[in-house]
């Protein structure tokens, strides 16, 4: 995917900066596509002219806030406010079926390694595979059924949740979805494949409707509130306006 245009800049201070990570941008280099030649992080560090520290992920398919520190020190002190669960970020997310109002998924998770280590490394009862907690708090805000027949049922529906990880686990909140049933659309890799398909053919709407909207943290040098917000990419703010539905 061609990200040519600068990154919109969220928050900026001496310290960090934050901007909305557009869906199909990997943050840095990686081993799972070699070929890709434009990540968030050189992007964010030409337009600003200084050198940026990732300081947590977003995976490739997902928008939204991402935040860089701009020291190594900065960057280490903040790494660890993400894992000690310090940093609020709040999601967005189209799931399939209509997800409870409320509720918490505890279901651990195992570590997912990337492509390119060994087969062996990657078997699912391979004892060096190792089982995280992961914790997920989910809201509904929105409902909506729809007049086809998608599945097996004449009409389908879908909902609008709000998803708060209490775990920073890989491909977290997309695992969760699907261990509660209520798969993300436009997951390729969890979600079903006739209701991605319905999305892309009816409303046009390709990629994985999940977008990081908001970020809320003490700052570790100033001690102040930091709130960062994000408006959804294009693909999610189009089915907001589709469905009626008002964040």
């Amino acid at each position: 995917m061609e990200h040519t245009h600068e990154l919109e800049i969220l928050y900026k201070d001496e310290h960090f900066v934050a901007v909305n990570k557009p869906a199909g941008l990997l943050v840095h280099r990686s081993p799972i596509d070699k070929r890709e030649k434009k990540f968030a992080l050189q992007m964010v560090r030409n337009q600003i002219g200084q050198r940026v520290y990732p300081v947590h992920r977003l995976d490739r398919p997902t928008s939204g806030v991402l935040l860089f520190a701009l020291s190594p020190e900065i960057a280490k002190e903040t790494a660890q406010l993400f894992q000690n669960g310090q940093i609020l970020k709040k999601y967005i997310a189209v799931v399939r079926g209509y997800i409870p109002e409320q509720g918490t998924v505890d279901h651990p998770v195992k570590e997912i390694k990337d492509r390119y280590i060994k087969r062996r490394a990657r078997l699912k009862n391979d004892p060096h595979i190792k089982t995280y907690p992961a914790v997920t708090d989910f809201k509904r805000l929105a409902k909506i059924e729809l007049p086809f027949a998608v599945d097996k049922y004449p009409t389908t529906r879908y909902s609008l949740a709000e998803l708060i990880p209490k775990t920073g686990r890989r491909h977290q909140l997309r695992r969760h979805m699907k261990h509660l049933s209520h798969p993300i659309i436009g997951d390729t890799r969890y979600g079903k494949d006739v209701h991605n398909k319905f999305f892309v053919n009816r409303f046009n709407c390709k990629g994985l409707l999940l977008a990081a909207v908001e970020m809320n943290f003490t700052h570790p040098e100033t001690g102040s509130d930091v709130l960062i917000t994000a408006t959804p990419d294009r693909a999610l703010t189009l089915i907001l306006k589709q469905f009626n539905w008002n964040i």
